[in-house]
């Protein structure tokens, strides 16, 4: 991101000369690589409280307002945008806009000194009829998108309806499995309840953003490849250790709570279904 086109946008909303100045400081604080200072002349300093502030405020005037006034004066049909940060989403209703929005979309970014990442930028067919379509022309099932942790793909209900159904990202839970390996190991020798407790707490964290409707399978997944971890490390804190099967089951009934669905189905949080 530009410094300038930065102070530029901030403008608009910030007069205070102090408040100016101070975010001045933190677009000018450099970064450290080995022991050495360097000056930074774009970008926001990484790590920094303000960082995220600035990025959004960033991607407001280059992003959202503009693709508001292009859905209502360029596009055909319908479209859907979702903004998380700098990763988003945009639906159309036709491919023809779809193509042309990602051209007009990139030559938006160039101007003030932005790209789309080249590996993570895909034009794919979605949707209710995306199976249908494809099959139609002998291709294989409509391709899935990962965004926010969650891969997304098309399926259906048990009645036969669309539906937009979201599964973990096994990298999501690979890396946070490794985690909490990490920390178990640094806790090894802590006592069982102790450990227990903190387990617990992990594990509901981790349902709370994950349990959605469709996704308990890779839930149970993740539970039991955190007993496994578990069991492992417990193993290794002496050679009288317990570690059977039969003590992490009682341990995982008595710490790790078994996964259900948390979140409500589309159709009632966004009124998302198609009907028939």
């Amino acid at each position: 991101m530009s410094h300038e086109w930065i102070m530029q946008l901030v403008q608009h909303r910030v007069v205070d000369p102090r408040i100016l100045r101070l975010i001045q400081k933190w677009l000018k604080a450099g970064v450290m690589e080995e022991g050495r200072w360097e000056e930074t002349t774009e970008g926001t300093p990484q790590g920094a409280v303000i960082s995220p502030l600035l990025a959004n405020v960033y991607l407001h005037y280059v992003f959202d307002l503009w693709v508001e006034a292009w859905r209502k004066k360029v596009a055909r049909g319908q479209v859907i945008v979702v903004r998380y940060a700098d990763d988003l989403v945009v639906g159309f209703q036709h491919r023809a806009d779809a193509e042309l929005f990602l051209q007009q979309f990139g030559e938006r970014l160039a101007k003030f000194g932005l790209e789309l990442h080249p590996e993570k930028t895909r034009l794919l067919e979605f949707g209710r009829f995306a199976a249908e379509n494809r099959r139609r022309r002998g291709e294989k099932k409509p391709e899935t998108f990962t965004f926010l942790g969650f891969v997304h793909y098309c399926g259906t209900t048990p009645k036969g309806r669309f539906m937009v159904w979201r599964e973990t990202a096994n990298k999501r839970m690979v890396a946070k499995l490794k985690q909490i390996k990490q920390t178990l190991r640094r806790r090894m020798h802590a006592p069982v309840p102790q450990v227990g407790a903190w387990l617990r707490r992990v594990l509901q964290g981790f349902y709370r953003y994950h349990a959605v409707p469709g996704n308990l399978r890779a839930m149970n997944v993740f539970r039991h490849r955190l007993q496994r971890t578990w069991r492992s490390v417990l193993r290794h804190r002496s050679q009288r250790a317990r570690g059977g099967w039969q003590y992490i089951a009682q341990l995982s009934a008595r710490w790790l709570p078994v996964p259900r669905v948390l979140h409500p189905y589309p159709q009632f949080r966004f009124d998302a279904m198609h009907p028939r």
